[in-house]
């Protein structure tokens, strides 16, 4: 059994250093910043499109979203852990899925540097089959690609698979890969966007993410709505 998790909104709220981020990157750049309680409808793409979201539409440059992502990176590499947090019951989660062999992966539209400094940061005593950010060349999710390298590190039958998402692009990526998906509310997204794009079930504390998980694994479904 796997449980694969995105990161931002899902593991960690990460909003607020997001936020900064990329206002910072505004700055720099010379255009007008957004309020971070903006920022919850600009992500969940990836950093480029986070950028090209929040530039005037007349900005929305390749050479311009490049010089953006120098600022943004150049700050949010230092700033990344500021105000960053895990989400109330993540860490005991974690902690409970693999004191029952249950396997746990992160994939994430997140550049992997990041990811990787922020699972070992925020996690450093769990066991981690994949670790999974966004690479040079590869597709972001909604695409599944980044759920077939996890499968490739951690082989599990897809019956067996449950990803957790607080969007409609995680939801979409679990439909694309052909495996079980569980949104959580307490993320970025509303909702009614896990619901519209179909997620198999709802979980509104960590712990539904435990009981998702046994029932998959027992073959006995009975999830929370």
């Amino acid at each position: 059994m796997l449980v694969i998790f995105d990161l931002d909104g899902t593991l960690l709220n990460t909003i607020a250093d997001l936020a900064a981020a990329t206002n910072h990157a505004l700055e720099q750049a010379g255009y007008p910043t957004h309020a971070p309680e903006a920022y919850p409808y600009f992500v969940g793409n990836g950093v480029r499109k986070l950028l090209e979201r929040v530039l005037p539409e007349d900005a929305r440059t390749t050479a311009n979203i490049d010089r953006m992502m120098t600022f943004f990176k150049s700050y949010y590499d230092v700033h990344m852990t500021d105000l960053t947090r895990p989400y109330p019951g993540i860490e005991d989660l974690l902690h409970k899925l693999r004191e029952n062999e249950i396997s746990v992966a992160v994939a994430s539209n997140k550049y992997q540097l990041a990811v990787e400094r922020l699972i070992h940061h925020f996690f450093p005593s769990v066991e981690w089959a994949a670790i999974e950010g966004q690479k040079e060349g590869v597709p972001v999710k909604p695409d599944p690609s980044i759920v077939f390298e996890i499968l490739s590190k951690c082989p599990t039958p897809k019956s067996q698979v449950l990803y957790a998402g607080d969007s409609g692009v995680d939801m979409d990526t679990a439909h694309r890969a052909g495996v079980t998906s569980v949104g959580v509310t307490w993320g970025f997204r509303p909702v009614h966007e896990l619901t519209e794009h179909f997620a198999d079930a709802i979980a509104h504390k960590a712990d539904n993410i435990l009981e998702i998980a046994s029932d998959i694994r027992n073959n006995t479904p009975e999830w929370p709505s």
